[in-house]
């Protein structure tokens, strides 16, 4: 264990934290205090779209930081609001507002919701969440979130939210037929946390509709997928709808702290001043930030990157694990992608990580892979060697399940 480790006992015990910590990266590749070099699958839990280091953001945020780095939202922000264009012009979205976290970009996707709800003469606005969603850790998001191992011991939860199975459209009719009350649908168009979950190819379409017959809005979720992760800029592309507010962070700041709230058609104008704000969301230093990240994603076609090498890794992990009868599925929509055992498996990440791979494991058998989209052919190759000799040796003194 490193030394800087064993100096956290001023830090709050919040986190299981590997016995690792690094001191430098650069492109996919990370090294911790001792010198050892990793192979990161993680992305920072995908964060890091354009790796680490990477001298196009390293410049951005120095040049910005000589400049200006922060004034408030009490005043116009020049960056800010190209960055806003920037984005309403790659989503189709009309409205932008600023936060620095996934978490309070859904905590605004909430409040616009429920202002809208208030807005139509509706005194007790709910909105429709999913089981096995995860959309953050404040109050408003952990009661959204269809994980009870989040929520526990943070009650009384936030009231107002509905909750069904995910890719059950049925689900959703039956609760716009039994409630009249409901005024939006908030739902990840893939569920990370909850292990790579991909809906059906119609999931989305379907919501659309519904939400158009019921008035509501349709919320969706990018935190994860957006940024160009699924093979899409946004995940809602691979399906032919437009959503009402959909949420952005992670890999739109490359590390450095943004979430965004967008919005559009009858959501885009819901918030005015004193509905809502913050005092850090959006200033100069991070917007800088984002801008470039976003510049060297189109330089680079990097979203047609995600999209291919998607496809390569998971046709690569497919064929060499098919013989392993441990393997429930190897699924992925760009560089989204999830291997599924039949028994819990957390004990790889620890293995992994002895071996110079960060990878992680959602809902307790699932390994979540998140690599950086500039992971080059060869780096693909050796994720592929690695992770899956890790699989074959852990599963091979795991009994199989037995078949129904």
């Amino acid at each position: 264990m490193s030394e800087t480790m064993n100096k956290n006992n001023t830090i709050m015990n919040t986190y299981a934290r590997l016995p690792v910590t690094f001191s430098h990266g650069e492109g996919v590749w990370l090294w911790d205090e001792d010198g050892n070099k990793y192979l990161d699958a993680l992305s920072g839990i995908a964060v890091c779209g354009l790796g680490h280091a990477h001298p196009a953001v390293t410049a951005a945020v120095s040049t910005q930081a000589g400049k200006l780095v922060h004034t408030s939202n009490l005043y116009g922000i020049a960056v800010q609001q190209q960055l806003a264009d920037k984005l309403a012009a790659l989503s189709g979205m009309e409205k932008s507002f600023f936060g620095n976290s996934g978490a309070e970009a859904n905590e605004a996707a909430i409040k616009i919701a429920r202002l809208y709800g208030h807005n139509n003469d509706i005194a007790q606005p709910n909105i429709i969440v999913m089981e096995g969603s995860f959309h953050g850790r404040t109050m408003a998001t952990l009661s959204a979130t269809g994980n009870r191992k989040v929520q526990a011991g943070f009650e009384p939860l936030v009231q107002g939210f509905i909750r069904v199975p995910y890719n059950d459209i049925e689900a959703v009719k039956t609760v716009a037929k039994n409630t009249d009350n409901v005024v939006a649908i908030l739902v990840e168009p893939v569920q990370g946390e909850g292990g790579i979950n991909i809906p059906d190819t119609d999931y989305l379409n379907g919501l659309r509709e519904i939400c158009d017959e019921q008035n509501w809005l349709l919320m969706l979720d990018e935190i994860q997928t957006g940024m160009g992760r699924s093979g899409k800029w946004f995940a809602f592309e691979h399906s032919d709808i437009k959503p009402d507010v959909m949420t952005l962070a992670k890999a739109l700041g490359n590390g450095v702290p943004i979430g965004v709230c967008l919005a559009t058609g009858k959501a885009a104008n819901v918030l005015q001043p004193g509905n809502h704000g913050s005092t850090f969301g959006g200033n100069p230093l991070v917007s800088a930030a984002a801008l470039a990240v976003i510049d060297t994603m189109q330089e680079n076609d990097l979203v047609s990157r995600a999209a291919q090498l998607g496809t390569q890794l998971v046709e690569a992990f497919s064929a060499r694990l098919a013989n392993n009868e441990h393997v429930v599925d190897v699924r992925g929509l760009g560089l989204l992608i999830g291997i599924e055992l039949d028994t819990p498996c957390t004990e790889l990440v620890t293995a992994a990580l002895d071996n110079g791979l960060l990878i992680n494991v959602a809902a307790n058998n699932v390994v979540r892979l998140l690599p950086p989209l500039v992971l080059s052919d060869a780096e693909a190759t050796q994720l592929v060697d690695k992770l899956c000799t890790l699989i074959d040796s852990f599963t091979a003194s795991q009994p199989v399940a037995a078949q129904n």
